[in-house]
């Protein structure tokens, strides 16, 4: 089928959504790293229309706002009160000066699993047929709160939808149902919109009407048929979200691991639609995957890790993990049980192991922080060690401050790197210091008291005690009295 270039598409998304039972619009609830609208923008960009306009109206200033950052060119038209479907596509309308020349695809706000390619055949079949409305349909294996599609028993053309709560007994036994989705012709929509009436069950003027008044009036009504009935689901309530959302999940690891990733579980495994991926990598149970996440080729992610906005590179491997806006350099370690928070950068085969956190850090290539550390606010060179349990003293109450360690440093455990300070290149730090000062490159800084044994401490001062009838069996006779 030829492409057809809408010249406008408009979304429907002033309704309240009062099943989702929330605060925040139905539109905006998320699956999969985008909102339910933006799902839908994305697939009707995919028309390249020549407008874009998106009818608000419940919670429109929170709806508008986030139109505004997820698609800074779209329209919007306001929905005072909800009025039905035709109503709102009037205002969609008004919106683009009224009738359009041309084709106007119409979808709804809340069908995320609604694709480009479905809308590309929508509005292909429309003008091949020369119909004046096509409906995009499909046959479900239950109709229940649906539009029905009647049609002519002998033509098959569509002469009707009827919303069910309309719907005679035999007309809710159709299962092909209205998916809300529609393309007409511009000027014909417009003038069909000022015939609606109001006299039904709910007193709104159904855009489905429409198909009646053109058919009436001599015109064509088609439909498109759409090859997987999910895809026009709308959500409702919270269960049909999480519906949709593994339905969409399993179709971005379906298309991830036909392009040669393995996803070891995928019921287990959760991705967004910006997440990307080379071939060749591995990703275990229990993984989330989100926002501008990339793995690229050969490396392993997982098993129970948590990445957002996070680059991996090639051959590394994160294990047991939670990352937000890291960049994880080739062939590096993290984990298990690591945290690296924004602005951490790891190099070249550098290492990053259990318990460790890390924040605006650079660590360079070949540098490990071993065990149990924090680093934060800190550049540290190549082939460094940093000792268990060392801390990165990088605040003073109200000022965040830096820590420089050069290349092919040892550094004790039990450190605190009190910032401002630089350790030089090849320097080394005494297990249990408190690094204050700069350690010029080659030194060993030394920073702690010297030790003082007490004897005979324990017998004095606990006497009776579990400790002190231990201390005087393994003592020399006499040695540990009083």
């Amino acid at each position: 089928m030829s492409a057809i270039r809408p010249a406008a598409v408009v979304v429907l998304a002033a309704g309240e959504g009062t099943r989702m039972k929330s605060a925040t619009p139905k539109v905006l609830h998320d699956i999969c790293g985008r909102s339910l609208v933006g799902h839908v923008l994305a697939a009707a960009r995919e028309l390249k229309p020549e407008n874009l306009v998106v009818v608000v109206g419940h919670a429109r200033e929170k709806v508008t706002a986030h139109l505004t950052e997820v698609d800074p060119q779209v329209r919007t038209a306001v929905q005072e009160k909800q009025k039905g479907t035709g109503h709102a596509v009037r205002m969609g309308l008004e919106e683009l000066g009224g009738a359009v020349d041309g084709t106007v695809v119409v979808v709804c706000g809340d069908t995320p699993l609604l694709t480009g390619e479905t809308l590309r055949q929508l509005a292909a079949t429309h003008g091949e047929d020369g119909n004046a409305v096509t409906v995009l349909t499909a046959e479900v294996p239950d109709a229940t709160g649906y539009g029905r599609i009647v049609r002519d028993g002998d033509s098959g053309a569509v002469t009707a939808i009827v919303e069910h709560k309309d719907a005679t007994e035999a007309q809710r036994a159709i299962r092909e149902i209205n998916s809300g989705v529609f393309a007409f012709d511009g000027r014909l929509l417009a003038d069909a919109l000022g015939k609606v009436r109001t006299n039904n069950s709910q007193g709104e003027e159904y855009l489905t009407d429409v198909l009646g008044i053109l058919r009436e009036a001599g015109h064509r009504v088609g439909a498109c048929v759409a090859g997987d009935h999910r895809e026009i689901a709308g959500i409702n309530n919270r269960v049909q979200l999480a519906e949709a959302r593994r339905i969409l999940n399993d179709r971005l690891l379906t298309a991830a691991m036909l392009a040669g990733v393995t996803v070891v579980d995928p019921a287990t495994t959760w991705v967004d639609v910006t997440v990307t991926f080379e071939q060749d990598v591995t990703v275990l149970p229990g993984t989330q995957l989100h926002g501008s996440t990339h793995l690229a080729e050969g490396s392993v992610v997982g098993p129970n890790s948590r990445l957002t906005d996070t680059r991996v590179g090639a051959g590394a491997r994160v294990d047991n993990t939670v990352s937000d806006g890291a960049v994880v350099g080739p062939e590096a370690s993290v984990g298990p049980y690591a945290y690296l928070r924004p602005g951490t950068r790891l190099g070249l085969k550098s290492k990053v192991g259990t318990y460790v956190e890390t924040k605006n850090a650079a660590i360079g290539e070949g540098t490990k922080v071993p065990h149990l550390s924090y680093v934060g606010d800190a550049t540290i060179g190549e082939y460094t060690n940093i000792g268990a349990a060392s801390v990165f003293v990088n605040y003073d109450g109200q000022d965040k401050h830096h820590t420089t360690v050069g290349s092919h440093c040892r550094t004790g455990s039990d450190n605190m790197f009190v910032a401002p300070v630089t350790i030089g290149d090849g320097a080394y730090t005494a297990a249990g210091s408190v690094i204050t000062r700069d350690v010029p490159p080659g030194s060993l800084a030394v920073a702690r008291g010297q030790q003082r044994n007490i004897e005979g401490w324990v017998a004095r001062k606990r006497p009776g005690s579990a400790a002190a009838k231990a201390a005087e069996a393994a003592s020399p006779k006499g040695e540990g009295e009083a």
